[in-house]
């Protein structure tokens, strides 16, 4: 039957992953049409989230003051998702939530798991410790990975394991492409252990100076070898996965993996631009990945000893 309401969400969540990340909007092109509509009203839901803590749009931009009403902006953002998941959305952004919700029997914990991630953007956490950053990674990323697997249609438990490696990797490529932008909106996320042991400051004014580069860009590889192992770990989730799903995972892996690649080969002066790859070498990479997803049954299991354990089910 015609679902007005239904397509002008998804095409409200279509046009949100389109202007907010052109790495996941490529890969999500070769979901099923009904996959690809749920993980873009999810997505937008994400973005619009992080978008009102951090005071930017689709990811872009920064207000001087964002830090002013931080709180107040993630009380109300939990209120509007708590009543959202109880059928009382009247924000488009939340109606889409609460239908993708509903629609792949997702808990609603994992909601405010998310939500808890950008608590701790409020509170300006310090990250002392790898392991301090992976919980937090996991809070804004590796819950959004999980989610997007149950709108796959997977529910076991080492698979969403796999696809929370996914999103720790995601974040981990992100802190490292944005160590200097993050500076310079005076946030720190790379583990202070990290640039201790390199030699740069730990303090963002000393960290986005132009002469503690070279340092900073040794712990930002640090995070990108962490990352590949975490990379390494989310391919053996696409064995459980239909084709199609395997093979947005395994584009959406290619082409954010090369972000890393672009700013190890590209070193400190790298963060000069937009670390990333160009249209056209995403494009190459989103269509050879296909052929890791037809073989995704003889992907080998890489063991999870050591990584991130993500809150029991």
């Amino acid at each position: 039957m015609p679902d007005p309401q239904g397509d002008r969400l998804a095409r409200q969540g279509r046009q949100s992953i389109e202007a907010g990340s052109k790495s996941f909007a490529l890969a999500s092109r070769v979901l099923p049409p009904r996959i690809r509509d749920d993980a873009s009203m999810l997505y937008a839901w994400c973005r619009y989230c992080d978008d009102v803590i951090d005071g930017q749009e689709m990811g872009h931009g920064q207000i001087a003051d964002y830090r002013d009403g931080q709180a107040e902006r993630l009380k109300k953002l939990r209120d509007q998702t708590r009543a959202a998941l109880h059928g009382q959305a009247t924000d488009p952004i939340f109606q889409g939530l609460a239908r993708v919700v509903e629609r792949n029997d997702i808990p609603h914990r994992h909601a405010f798991e998310l939500l808890k991630g950008f608590e701790m953007d409020a509170e300006e956490r310090v990250y002392h410790t790898i392991d301090d950053l992976l919980d937090y990674a996991y809070h804004v990323a590796g819950v959004v990975g999980v989610m997007m697997a149950m709108i796959m249609g997977t529910r076991d438990a080492p698979t969403l394991d796999r696809a929370s490696d996914l999103g720790l990797a995601f974040q981990l490529t992100n802190i490292a492409r944005d160590v200097i932008d993050d500076a310079r909106a005076d946030r720190v996320f790379v583990p202070q252990s990290l640039l201790i042991r390199h030699g740069a400051p730990v303090a963002p004014d000393l960290l986005k100076q132009h002469a503690n580069w070279p340092a900073a860009h040794k712990a930002a590889i640090d995070l990108i070898d962490i990352a590949e192992d975490y990379y390494a770990s989310a391919r053996t989730g696409i064995r459980a996965l239909p084709f199609r799903c395997a093979w947005a995972i395994s584009a959406a892996l290619s082409v954010y993996r090369e972000i890393g690649e672009v700013l190890r080969v590209g070193g400190p002066e790298a963060w000069h631009g937009r670390v990333g790859a160009s249209a056209s070498r995403k494009m190459r990479l989103a269509v050879r990945a296909g052929r890791p997803a037809l073989m995704r049954s003889f992907v080998r299991e890489v063991p999870r000893d050591g990584f991130y354990m993500r809150p029991a089910d």
